[in-house]
């Protein structure tokens, strides 16, 4: 993500063979790479075409209560779900830039960044209600990231002031999980909205470290359940995935509903990450950041993007 300028030392190690497409070009950016054509694949293409649609699967307190224990759950509630390509970009860019880019570029959705006390574009000259409403009225599908504490072994030093604190991991997530659902309802997210929370990597060979990290997570995840928002965890692939793999693996609760892992300069791939199991997080529940940190114009306005394939839930308004 935009956030994450440090990431390219730890995503761009390592070989994958992925099933993902190469995309042709649309038009270059400044670093001679390009974006995906706008529609290409088809529904059961691992690079799906442009679409949001409705996945219900509403059931009662009780049972989706059960479902935090599963190493695996599928989507609780009501779930907007798109299918596509995306971006983030650290600051909500102006409305005249949405504008351009939905008639001229292949995106259909933005990563927001919404809240957290380590989010790095605290002042959000953009972002409100109105941005919100007019951007999704126009077509446009929201990622709500918000960037909270961090792990206490995490490895950006710009990132260590916000450390989870070791003795009271589960009482911050609890709060950090509430700030998140008061800060997505003042923009007009409703639940059933997808809250992305962002962790940079951090070592989840460290046990005790792990340990504190998770306790956070399934705090902050719990707290938004509650609230009736599904949960995402956003980050490095050669770190978090790793971590929310063994967790899962060991029947933690309240795991995150979807996923969205950083993995540059590869193609991009819902169902190529080696380090999630492949029957872990479907349907529906993936985001692959494939590039970070790159350069794109559309209807002459110019941005810095993180590029991302979708199969996901969004926001929810109105």
């Amino acid at each position: 993500m935009s956030e994450k300028s440090t990431f390219i030392r730890y995503v761009l190690s390592g070989a994958l063979t992925l099933t993902g497409l190469l995309f042709p070009a649309v038009g270059a950016d400044a670093q001679g790479l390009t974006s995906p054509k706008r529609s290409i694949g088809s529904a059961s293409s691992d690079v799906p075409e442009f679409s949001a649609s409705q996945v219900s699967s509403r059931t009662s307190r009780t049972s989706r209560t059960s479902r935090t224990s599963r190493a695996s759950r599928t989507l609780r509630a009501a779930a907007r779900v798109y299918k596509g390509y995306g971006f983030d970009t650290c600051q909500a860019p102006a409305l005249a830039t949405m504008t351009a880019w939905l008639t001229s570029s292949p995106y259909r959705a933005v990563g927001i960044y919404f809240g957290g006390r380590a989010r790095a574009c605290k002042s959000q000259v953009n972002l409100s209600p109105s941005w919100v409403s007019e951007t999704t009225s126009a077509g446009w599908n929201l990622l709500p990231i918000y960037v909270g504490s961090q792990s206490p072994c995490v490895t950006g030093s710009n990132k260590n002031p916000y450390r989870i604190p070791t003795a009271s991991p589960t009482a911050q997530g609890t709060s950090e999980g509430k700030d998140a659902i008061t800060a997505a309802a003042a923009l007009g997210l409703d639940p059933g909205s997808a809250l992305y929370l962002d962790m940079e990597a951090y070592d989840y060979t460290d046990k005790g470290c792990a340990k504190t990290t998770l306790k956070f997570v399934q705090a902050w995840n719990k707290q938004l359940l509650a609230a009736d928002f599904h949960t995402g965890f956003h980050h490095s692939a050669a770190y978090g995935n790793r971590h929310l793999e063994i967790a899962r693996k060991a029947g933690e609760p309240y795991m995150p509903d979807v996923v969205w892992f950083a993995r540059w300069g590869v193609a991009a791939s819902l169902t190529g990450e080696a380090s999630l199991d492949s029957s872990a997080w479907t349907p529906h529940a993936r985001i692959h950041q494939y590039h970070g940190s790159v350069s794109e114009t559309h209807g002459g306005k110019k941005l810095s993007i993180d590029r991302d394939l979708i199969d996901a839930p969004v926001a929810v308004v109105g």
